[in-house]
């Protein structure tokens, strides 16, 4: 096994978790906080849209399994990464597209990633690409919160729900139980 980290932002940290964690290769999600000033944020803290954070996701993959370059063909698959700051109604700086790179390889595989996919996007892309800063992980009920709770909250029904359903038709092969 060769395990890697890659770090995501793209909206609500539950809508991108709900997403990875069905995904063959992954070892482990966590929801948390990157790219800010303040260290050891709280979730209202990031919500205030003070301290630079992004609402991110923090992959464990096994990247003999699922590569670096699949994990973000996905990524612009399940957000709109042509939005500043914003996903839906989910607006503030916390809700940005951003990918956290670990390695010179990370960057370069993104800065590709990126220049490939423009071309299935009307508006110009504006995920941000920058190094991996310290990462923050956010309170537990933030954790696996769309497995736990899902439908019993709104917003997991009319938001992630859908997300969750067309990530699934569009890449069922590489879903934990389609071997």
């Amino acid at each position: 096994m060769n395990t890697e980290i890659a770090t995501l932002a793209g909206g609500c940290f539950w809508c991108l978790e709900a997403v990875y964690v069905e995904l063959r290769g992954v070892e482990s999600v966590e929801s948390g906080y990157m790219g800010g000033k303040t260290a050891s944020p709280s979730y209202e803290d990031v919500c205030s849209g003070d301290t630079g954070h992004a609402e991110v996701v923090q992959i464990a993959f096994d990247a003999e399994e699922i590569s670096y370059a699949d994990l973000l063909e996905i990524f612009f698959a399940i957000h709109d990464p042509t939005t500043p700051n914003r996903q839906g109604n989910d607006v503030g700086s916390q809700y940005r597209s951003a990918i956290f790179f670990h390695d010179a390889e990370q960057e370069r595989i993104a800065r590709e990633t990126v220049n490939r996919v423009q071309a299935s996007f009307r508006d110009p892309i504006v995920t941000e690409i920058v190094p991996a800063s310290p990462f923050y992980k956010a309170e537990e009920y933030h954790q696996e919160y769309y497995g736990r709770v899902g439908g019993r909250n709104p917003y997991c029904t009319f938001v992630i729900d859908p997300k969750v359903a067309k990530f699934r038709r569009k890449f069922a092969k590489r879903l934990k139980e389609a071997k």
